[in-house]
């Protein structure tokens, strides 16, 4: 084993500074540590404490009641009993939460939360087998595994059994824990694993693909940290064997339909892709494997051509949480993981190291901004798992979910932020983020102190203070956003609806100066003194965007724009709590303002629109409205409620308040109450019995059994139809139209009967099954649904006539 290094990292890579002999090369652009990176503003500031002080201690109390520390206490004989968690990749969400915990300590000192890991990393120690194998399904009872788990070690990792997933995510938080405390504790046991895999692995040994990719960035940290070329040698082997075994492989699903260098489209589960194509970078930039990196290009250009959203969300489809066919970016029931958002990040930073455009830049702060930002509560106690861009009010974050990837990823990326915001390539320093800070950069030739103030991202105003101890020459490259160069982002996919007159505006010591654009930065190139002030000032007004046409769920709608924040419309700060019923017209101005005491804090943006109802006699009745949108990332902090990021500025994309009607007004409950209830009453038309854009009810995961919906009517109400449009997502969903149903009304006694039908009860997909029945004068109707026997069903309608 070669000589430990006390090595600083970076946020999401730790370092990439050249730590061994046997290292042939490097990123051409190198990090500026968070560690020396220090963030005082009002906007992440706030977010890396709260993260700190609720976010991290939330994940570890959910960790000890869903039994995932259980686990390492049983495995490790402290404990005795069974599995007790739901999930074999459970163990990575304690290893992601001390990763976060480190990265916190080395920011805000905290003594009870240090002995807290130690206890965590004595626990996993002791879970850790004689050979370094550590996996606590497996040594808990080897005879009683999980279903995804093969009988021999590592033989299902290529489908779902996670074992080289967990252990991607503890080598990244043993390489933090290192840095933060300099305790070996988890590093020994990260090296007694990784020597395993590097026995069992490689060329003449297992071939067996990783099933979910992780183990590649986690194999180079800790080869950053050790010196030991082996680790970085078998993370190129993991991608080296990828779409060569063509029976043992989920192919697409997991990226390992092709050989790595000959992919050239986003495929497949979102985030097992951006964790991937992060390792591919680092290979690419270490090893000089050039054929990765013109991948990563082709590949890259897919995302943001064809299947990137406004938001920054990326993943589109929810049945395989992955990348859709190109264009096709749904709003309703856009996926958009968070991890997907932050796997999307630790990449995007890698093709800027790798190649200094800034267009990676502009890419990580859109996403970092909003489809990021938006994964987790104002209070750091509820996530988001899906971030969809329209809701009815179906959509809530939750405290915690079966499958904690998100908030355990959480954790361990708010506290790392502040390493985005500097870097630096031998004599120039690169500034690609805004907030007030202070920094301490190495360049070649000088040490610099450098600070910001601003209030980004509501004011475009930046004052960037440099610093050092004697005049040098140096550059300094600073980021003009794409959104201040009249560019949404780098493709077609979105524009902005008129181009801006504003441009940026540069002054060195009070003196304005002109400068070009190199790979989207103002490049000064100058002798600077001990002390230097350049101040950058943005344009920062309310912008239109229009969509590419291709995406068919955006045309005629448009999406708002301020700064590097997208805006949505809510339901909280409109009237009559709609929002999918407004009309934004071309013309209406846009004006915005800063309300400190709404969301901790937000810049709003203000209209004149228009709300759209239909009348009693079937007509669109246009009333003028003022509608506020807030920050997107700031949404369902209020309760649910409707929210929408594109909003129509046609009069054919509204979705017009329909009229009253017998099912509107009644009141809805049902055998699994939701907030999807409220779907089935508001009359607007699936497309199909697969449309995901229109909310729908379902019973998910109830399987073979008997469930319910039940109208309560204002009043007693003769009526003799009904009609209604089943969901099924079929093949690929959990749900099918029901094995049978019937229709019951209540009796004047308050019993329920069957109606006497005048035809059968219609079970047809994409259309509404009409039934009628003879009149019944009555005050409720039950429709009692008999599911399948191996999957639920659901509705999207139901219709009652008179």
């Amino acid at each position: 084993m070669k000589t430990l290094k006390n090595i600083l990292f970076s946020a999401s890579l730790l370092t990439l500074s050249l730590v061994s002999n046997a290292q042939t090369g490097d990123y051409p652009i190198q990090p500026v540590p968070f560690t020396d990176v220090k963030v005082t503003d009002h906007f992440w500031a706030p977010r890396i404490l709260n993260n700190h002080k609720v976010t991290i201690p939330i994940a570890l109390k959910q960790c000890y009641i869903t039994g995932r520390i259980d686990n390492f206490l049983i495995a490790g004989g402290w404990k005795k009993g069974k599995f007790q968690s739901e999930y074999p990749f459970d163990d990575s969400d304690l290893f992601k939460i001390i990763e976060g915990a480190s990265y916190s300590l080395q920011t805000i000192p905290d003594a009870e939360m240090n002995a807290h890991l130690d206890a965590l990393i004595y626990y996993i120690g002791k879970a850790q087998e004689p050979d370094g194998y550590l996996y606590t399904n497996r040594t808990i009872d080897p005879n009683n595994l999980h279903s995804w788990v093969g009988k021999k070690r590592w033989e299902n990792d290529w489908d779902l059994s996670h074992e080289l997933y967990n252990l991607g995510h503890l080598y990244e938080a043993a390489a933090a824990h290192f840095q933060a405390t300099g305790k070996r504790s988890l590093l020994d046991i990260a090296i007694k694993s990784a020597n395993l895999i590097c026995t069992d692995f490689g060329p003449g040994k297992l071939a067996i693909v990783p099933g979910h990719q992780v183990i590649e960035m986690g194999l180079v940290k800790l080869y950053r940290v050790t010196g030991e070329q082996k680790y970085l040698d078998l993370a190129h082997y993991f991608l080296s064997i990828r779409g060569k075994n063509k029976e043992k492989t989920r192919g697409e699903y997991c990226q390992d339909h092709l050989p790595v260098e000959q992919q050239t489209t986003a495929v497949g589960h979102a985030v097992r892709a951006c964790y991937m194509y992060s390792g591919m970078a680092d290979i690419a930039a270490i090893q000089g494997e050039k054929s990765y990196q013109k991948a990563l290009n082709q590949i890259w250009d897919n995302i943001i051509d064809q299947k990137y959203y406004i938001t920054g969300g990326i993943g589109a489809a929810g049945d395989h949480e992955g990348f859709g066919e190109p264009y096709d970016l749904p709003n309703m029931s856009a996926y958009n993981e968070t991890c997907a958002s932050i796997g999307e990040v630790f990449w995007n930073y890698r093709m800027f190291l790798l190649e200094g455009n800034s267009k990676y830049y502009d890419v990580l702060e859109r996403t970092l901004y909003n489809g990021t930002a938006s994964g987790v509560s104002l209070t750091g106690d509820h996530f988001f798992y899906p971030n969809p861009l329209e809701s009815k009010g179906q959509h809530a974050r939750s405290e915690w979910f079966g499958c904690a990837c998100c908030p355990s990823n959480v954790c361990r990326f708010i506290p790392s932020i502040p390493g985005y915001f500097y870097a630096k390539n031998k004599d120039r320093l690169y500034i690609n983020l805004f907030a007030n800070s202070e920094a301490s950069v190495q360049l070649e030739n000088v040490r610099l102190a450098v600070s910001q103030k601003t209030e980004y991202p509501w004011e475009g105003n930046v004052e960037i203070a440099l610093k050092s101890d004697r005049a040098a020459t140096y550059d300094v490259a600073i980021r003009i956003p794409g959104w201040a160069r009249n560019e949404v982002v780098p493709s077609d996919l979105y524009q902005f609806a008129e181009k801006s007159k504003k441009s940026t505006e540069l002054y060195i010591n009070n003196e304005k100066t002109d400068f070009k654009i190199e790979n989207g930065y103002a490049v000064i190139h100058r002798n600077w003194g001990k002390e230097d002030v350049v101040k950058v000032i943005l344009p920062m007004e309310p912008r239109r965007i229009v969509a590419n046409d291709k995406i068919l769920a955006d045309r005629g709608k448009v999406a708002l724009q301020r700064g590097p924040i997208v805006y949505c419309l809510e339901w909280a700060d409109n009237d009559n709590q709609q929002v999918r019923n407004i009309l934004l017209p071309p013309k209406a101005k846009l004006a915005s303002s800063f309300l400190s005491e709404l969301l901790e804090g937000v810049q709003v943006i203000t209209a004149d629109a228009y709300s759209v109802k239909t009348n009693e006699k079937g007509k669109r009745v246009e009333t003028k409205q003022k509608i506020t949108a807030i920050p997107y990332y700031a949404w369902a902090n209020r309760g649910s409620g409707e929210m929408e990021v594109w909003i129509a500025s046609e009069i054919t994309k509204v979705k017009a308040t329909p009229r009253p009607s017998i099912a509107s007004t009644s009141k809805v409950t049902a055998s699994m109450p939701t907030a999807a209830l409220s779907s089935i009453t508001d009359q607007y038309d699936p497309v199909n019995s697969n449309d995901h854009e229109n909310p729908y009810y379902h019973w998910w995961p109830e399987v073979a059994s008997k469930q319910w919906i039940q109208y309560d009517f204002t009043k007693s109400t003769s009526v003799s139809e009904v009609k209604v449009y089943w969901f099924d997502d079929g093949p690929d969903g959990g749900c099918r139209v029901p094995k049978e149903w019937k229709l019951l009304y209540k009796t004047a006694d308050g019993s329920f009967a069957e109606v006497k039908t005048k035809g059968e009860y219609g079970v047809e997909k994409d259309k509404y099954n009409i039934l009628k029945f003879s009149p019944v004068n009555t005050s409720a109707l039950k429709l009692e649904i008999q599911l399948p026997e191996k999957q639920s069903s659901g509705v999207h309608e139901w219709i009652v006539n008179e």
